[in-house]
């Protein structure tokens, strides 16, 4: 990049910004869908709010294990994009719509017969157990929604647009809050019409997102039907991210499933908890969006200096964006929990839960860059190698401090410990050369 050390530095910052700020807003949607949900069903019972969060930690950990639908796709298309061929980046984003409709379909055939024992296996309470099942049940027929919205979601990242998918995003809250008060407000539906407001949301921003790309591969010339080879490829791409994913969702369950045998008031508060640290880490992670989006064309167009520089101002803002998200919290925290309950043992755990999880955001800010950096690298395998590292770390960190009766701050101590294994292990690769691999595909 041409000019002095001054104008490099604004440049970077600007096409930092150009594709965070707009990769916030739509990140942030899918905590805000159920942190919306929990201020609904929470004043349906503390049960009801209780089932949410099993049933909400299910959905997730089926939908986020095909997070590389989305993240294989940015990169992939982002190297095609710096290397200058658009009909192929358009062909890859396509063929990793069409792999998400395939996974989702076979989601719903092997998730319906399992609903109950999922929700048992999260260890829900007698009482909060039917309600969990409900949401579930009736939340599976969205899943192939939501792979579609995460694949299309890469397609544009990759294509360096994030101010589509922020439209899209603002549009299904918008759509998923109406129902929400609709349907289990004013209808009295309960609990699965809660699921049924966000499976409706869903899919209108899925057919969004499919009119988008085709509209794309019209323009570049691309073939929409789908292509075995393709389909490999997308699949095989995104194993170390499924790996890497898988063992991501592990200390997820791990800390859902602890937070349940604690009690029902516990699992409530970890579930308000764990909303507020979601909606906090995708905010941070609209730095590693743009990172995924940068770093895969900088490497695609061969610039090894431009994606070191990038690399550094990153970082950087993610450390300062973790202590502002971190004092926002501590700030809004004497008032936080009234939003979601008027159960006082619960907004007495959700109290002092708040502050680990504010204390957190700087380190969180370091991970979540890193992460989306090395994921545009393409680096698949190390990210797998070491997340699995940061989970045998945390596991009996949570299982010693639950025995120790340590209780939901315990529980958010191993967490802690948990992120600081993997901004070790992340940030010992961003200082070396091996995952600088350039050209259009990896």
């Amino acid at each position: 990049m041409i000019g002095s050390p001054l104008r490099r530095v604004t440049a970077h910052d600007r096409e930092i910004l150009r594709l965070a700020v707009p990769a916030f807003g739509a990140l942030v949607a899918e905590p805000l869908f159920l942190l919306s949900d929990s201020a609904i069903v929470g004043h349906l019972g503390t049960a009801q709010l209780g089932g949410l969060g099993v049933a909400g930690q299910a959905l997730s950990t089926l939908v986020y294990l095909c997070v590389f639908l989305a993240y294989g796709t940015t990169a992939g298309v982002a190297r095609q994009v710096g290397a200058g061929d658009l009909r192929a980046a358009v062909k890859q984003g396509v063929d990793g719509m069409w792999l998400a409709l395939a996974i989702g379909a076979a989601l719903i055939l092997a998730g319906l017969p399992l609903v109950s024992w999922i929700v048992d296996a999260f260890g829900a309470s007698p009482s909060v157990a039917p309600y969990a099942e409900t949401y579930l049940r009736v939340s599976l027929f969205g899943i192939p929604s939501m792979l579609i919205v995460l694949a299309g979601t890469g397609v544009l990242r990759g294509l360096q647009d994030t101010r589509t998918p922020l439209y899209v995003a603002i549009g299904g809250f918008s759509l998923n809050l109406l129902l929400n008060i609709v349907f289990v407000l004013v209808l009295d539906w309960g609990i699965a019409g809660s699921a049924w407001g966000t499976v409706i949301a869903q899919t209108a921003s899925a057919a969004v997102y499919v009119a988008v790309v085709l509209r794309a591969a019209r323009r570049h010339g691309t073939s929409v039907r789908p292509d075995p080879a393709g389909l490999r490829t997308s699949a095989t791409a995104g194993f170390g991210l499924l790996v890497r994913t898988a063992a991501l969702r592990v200390v997820l369950i791990v800390g859902t499933s602890v937070a349940a045998r604690m009690g029902d008031a516990e699992i409530a508060a970890y579930q308000v908890g764990f909303q507020v640290w979601s909606l906090l880490a995708f905010a941070l992670d609209s730095i590693a969006i743009a990172g995924q989006a940068i770093t895969g064309r900088y490497l695609g167009a061969a610039d090894v200096a431009g994606t070191r520089a990038v690399t550094r101002r990153m970082v950087g803002w993610g450390v300062v964006c973790g202590v502002v998200l971190g004092l926002g919290i501590l700030a809004v925290r004497p008032w936080l929990p009234g939003l979601f309950t008027s159960d006082g043992d619960v907004r007495h755990l959700l109290l002092v839960s708040l502050i680990v999880v504010a204390v957190l955001q700087p380190v969180a800010g370091v991970v979540f860059v890193l992460d989306g950096i090395l994921i545009g690298a393409g680096d698949g395998g190390y990210l797998a190698a070491t997340t699995l590292v940061a989970t045998v770390v945390f596991l009996p960190a949570a299982l010693l401090l639950y025995w120790a009766d340590a209780g939901l701050v315990g529980l958010w101590l191993a967490i802690g410990l948990w992120m600081a294994a993997r901004m070790l292990t992340l940030g010992l690769r961003a200082r070396g050369d091996r995952w600088l691999v350039t050209g259009a595909v990896r």
